[in-house]
């Protein structure tokens, strides 16, 4: 089955050059050249990926990101001239699961594209069975439809968070260390700061509980572990 790609940014050319690249690797693409048009197509086609760029008439990335993950952890990837730290530490807590600065080489683009999509959509997949559900505490894992419920009641997560969540309960009691946890949910041919990775731990908890160590433990020099 073929992947669908939302590329949205207004500059024609680039539209123009990500889609060549990704429709010679296999790529279904879809374009929108502004933040209203994106959020309509993301609705409507319901792609696999989306490409987003940060400054966009109507309505800019940040916000397009915002509406997107009240119904959907698709993997993003934000692309943008905007190359701060901050701007992508912004990026990141608001649900994104990747960043690229413009100029940009398209082969680069396409192999984060490939990892993202591979990452999300291939969890759980293995030569053996796979589980279909794993359930800790009152916590259920929906593997086929990428859905964390907490006493049957579904936890907005974003892709990245989703990642952590099916290393954490498919392997609970074991001690993850942030390297793994960076390769598994970010990609380990990408740099994030140690800091997106306690921010993201953070955030998860916060869903999961009032209570910081109710499901995700901190063991200081090591890791992190899931209780069960």
């Amino acid at each position: 089955m073929k992947h669908k790609i939302l590329i949205a940014d207004d500059e024609a050319e680039i539209r123009n050059l990500l889609r060549l690249y990704l429709e010679n690797e296999g790529y279904d693409v879809t374009e929108a050249k502004d933040g209203v048009e994106a959020l309509r197509l993301l609705r409507d086609e319901k792609p696999d990926l989306c490409l987003l760029d940060i400054m966009m008439p109507a309505s800019d990335g940040y916000r397009v990101l915002k509406e997107l993950r009240e119904t959907s952890n698709i993997p993003v990837i934000f692309i943008s001239a905007k190359d701060a730290d901050s701007e992508k530490i912004l990026g990141l807590n608001l649900g994104a699961d990747d960043y690229i600065a413009k100029p940009f080489d398209p082969l680069e683009a396409v192999a984060r594209v490939n990892s993202n999509i591979r990452r999300f959509y291939s969890l759980g997949a293995a030569s053996g069975a796979v589980k279909e559900s794993v359930k800790i505490k009152d916590l259920e894992l929906d593997i086929e439809s990428c859905i964390l419920k907490k006493q049957g009641q579904p936890i907005e997560l974003t892709s990245v968070e989703y990642k952590l969540m099916e290393l954490f309960m498919t392997h609970p009691g074991k001690v993850f260390t942030k390297q793994q946890l960076y390769e598994h949910g970010w990609g380990d041919e990408f740099f994030l700061a140690d800091n997106n990775i306690m921010v993201c731990i953070s955030k998860l908890r916060s869903k999961l509980s009032d209570d910081p160590s109710a499901y995700i433990k901190t063991l200081r020099g090591l890791g992190y572990r899931m209780e069960n």
